[in-house]
């Protein structure tokens, strides 16, 4: 959990994560988005991945990048848990009347 959030401290990185929410996405394409050195973009891309929050398939010489939901949805359970949410969820749930 620790690479996920050191992931996510990045800017950069949360927009990558943004834009590939819509669709996957070539690596040209992202790097395209930024104003930045390849390099820099693979280097996001990369902590993104080890993170296990992109996974990346390689077509010839392209790459692609999708979003992984499920490390996505677990971080989000995590900070919903750790703020309570989860909690206030369960208790806002109507009790059972007791049939008499």
């Amino acid at each position: 959990m620790n690479l996920v959030f050191k992931a996510l401290a990045h800017p950069a990185r949360r927009r990558i994560v943004e834009m590939l929410r819509d669709k996957p996405m070539g690596s040209g394409d992202i790097a395209a988005a930024f104003d930045m050195a390849w390099p820099t973009v693979t280097g996001h891309l990369n902590a993104l991945r080890e993170a296990g929050l992109v996974e990346a398939e390689k077509a010839g010489t392209a790459v692609r990048y999708r979003l992984n939901i499920s490390a996505v949805e677990e971080a989000v359970a995590f900070l919903m848990d750790l703020g309570g949410a989860g909690q206030q969820a369960a208790s806002a749930k109507p009790k059972p009347r007791n049939a008499t």
